[in-house]
């Protein structure tokens, strides 16, 4: 987590949710939708933008989403974590489309765990929500925020099942920033874009092998 970027700005070892079967509502807890896309941690500095995977790769693919982002933001220096989703024409998040490469792309972010010079994971977390808010007061260009509640967490589910979302993510309001901090997701069982999913990565992880089979010693 000390990997030093050009400027203060440290590489931040992002939190993975646990799943979690059943969703719940307790108001020491916020809950957010589950955006179903690509997680990426965005980072600016003085002189780039640029979005990093959960693995700390920089995803050249989103090179110019991520420089417009940069443009949208107003500041100088930040770490933001979220998530990159393609939008249809009804401004509905779809997985498909991210991953062929249609649609409109967004970063929403989530969480800010850096700010012009200043660390903000020992914060916690509706203390960064706020900054957030401050930050980014609603959407702007590519540039989104994903919306969370207190204390909500059924009614929310609900309401991503009916609207078909993957899921919500229930997050403990007291934790910092660390890879040991209450995260949960509860993934909508009637999902529809999950269909295929399975199929779709195991693809991918066949290939992989057969490329490092056949790579030259």
């Amino acid at each position: 987590m000390a990997v030093s970027l050009e400027t203060r700005v440290t590489r931040v070892e992002p939190i993975v949710p646990t799943a979690r079967p059943s969703a719940f509502s307790h108001r020491a807890w916020v809950f957010e939708p589950k955006y179903d896309g690509f997680r990426g941690m965005l980072y600016l500095t003085g002189r780039d933008c640029a979005l990093y995977s959960k693995r700390g790769n920089r995803m050249t693919r989103f090179r110019d989403l991520a420089e417009q982002a940069g443009r949208e933001l107003s500041c100088r220096e930040v770490v933001l974590d979220g998530e990159i989703v393609a939008l249809d024409q009804e401004g509905r998040v779809s997985f498909w489309r991210l991953m062929r490469g249609e649609g409109t792309l967004c970063y929403a972010a989530f969480d800010l765990l850096w700010l012009n010079g200043r660390d903000l994971r020992t914060l916690p977390l509706v203390r960064r929500r706020k900054r957030l808010e401050r930050l980014i007061p609603a959407t702007r260009g590519l540039l989104h925020r994903v919306p969370c509640f207190t204390g909500e967490g059924l009614e929310l589910f609900e309401a991503a099942c009916r609207l078909d979302l993957e899921g919500i993510v229930a997050k403990r309001k007291a934790d910092p920033y660390t890879v040991d901090a209450a995260w949960y997701k509860i993934k909508n069982p009637a999902y529809t874009q999950a269909e295929g999913r399975r199929e779709l990565f195991e693809r991918g992880r066949g290939a992989r092998d057969t490329a490092q089979s056949i790579r030259p010693a």
